[in-house]
């Protein structure tokens, strides 16, 4: 009777395994097919510029005499197309222009380490490749701490920062262990496009039409995890660190926009006001929202801005 039960219990165990082993290749097939079609149907948007022999998109909408270029948060799949809301706001009145760092949209990837030094250079040869040399610079996020190291390093060129959720050298938690291992496991096994199939939601993209939020759906599972992507996670302790001593220039206009009521980084809002205290022409605003806040409140962005402009 127990020679029974134990070959019946084998049996089980078995097919549990067999079944489990059919799962994770089937999951693994799913995502490289998925990945060649989907790559067929990645429409192109902007433009490409050779920056350091690689091809760099840049998205331009707008004809203003004055110009604003936009930089996007960490990770941001196509930058391009998360700004939508933003730049349709600011292209009536500026020339608005996207610039898709390496590993981001539909930029190349670069065999570079994404430090904030080579980041910045980068994006500097792209502005200077379309002759583009006076600009607001308009950051969110990550590109706070880049933004910060950019105005030192070119202030004859920026006329104005724009800070939305801007990242601060000083916020703490940036020297955690980044978990690669486990980044690139999920991408390449497929596993995080199933979980992103379960859970759609999680896909960050502003209130745009289906069309476009497929689009960014697309990029996201392209471009997420990517070398890139994992080496400027893996330089998030030395980026921050090496822009800890900088400080704005003291009579660039810098305005943050904030929301309201932050609940993961200690201090958030007096961090940004500790940036401006020797700022000549310096200013925080706060709204009610999430760190993607030009997602809601792009309209109330850009009016603030251009007011806070035409007041220095």
């Amino acid at each position: 009777m127990m020679k029974k039960i134990m070959l019946i219990l084998i049996k089980i165990f078995g097919v549990v395994v067999i079944a489990f082993a059919l799962f994770i290749a089937t999951v693994f097939v799913v995502n490289i097919v998925s990945n060649q079609s989907e790559a067929k149907e990645i429409k192109p948007y902007g433009q490409l510029v050779k920056v350091d022999g690689k091809n760099m998109n840049v998205f331009i909408q707008g004809k203003g005499e004055n110009t604003v270029v936009l930089l996007p948060g960490y990770g941001t799949p196509a930058p391009a197309l998360d700004f939508k809301p933003l730049i349709d706001e600011l292209s009536p009145f500026y020339k608005v222009v996207v610039v898709e760092p390496f590993g981001y949209g539909l930029s190349d990837i670069t065999d570079k380490e994404r430090t904030t030094a080579n980041i910045v250079s980068e994006i500097h040869e792209a502005l200077g490749q379309l002759h583009i040399s006076r600009y607001t610079l308009m950051v969110h996020s990550i590109s706070g701490i880049y933004g910060l190291d950019y105005v030192n390093k070119y202030s004859n060129e920026v006329t104005a920062f724009v800070g939305i959720e801007s990242s601060v050298p000083t916020q703490g938690d940036t020297d955690d262990p980044f978990p690669t291992e486990t980044y690139t496991l999920l991408k390449k096994s497929g596993f995080y496009r199933l979980l992103m199939k379960l859970a759609p939601d999680q896909l960050q993209a502003p209130d745009v039409d289906n069309d476009t939020r497929e689009q960014i759906r697309m990029l996201s599972l392209k471009n997420t995890f990517n070398p890139d992507n994992l080496n400027e996670g893996e330089h998030f302790g030395v980026n921050f660190k090496a822009t800890e001593h900088l400080t704005f220039p003291k009579d660039l206009p810098v305005i943050f926009f904030l929301q309201a009521n932050d609940t993961e980084t200690e201090n958030w809002i007096p961090l940004h006001e500790e940036q401006i205290k020797n700022s000549v022409h310096g200013k925080v605003m706060t709204f009610e929202g999430a760190h993607y806040l030009h997602y809601t409140r792009s309209k109330e962005i850009v009016e603030n801005f251009r007011k806070f402009m035409n007041q220095r």
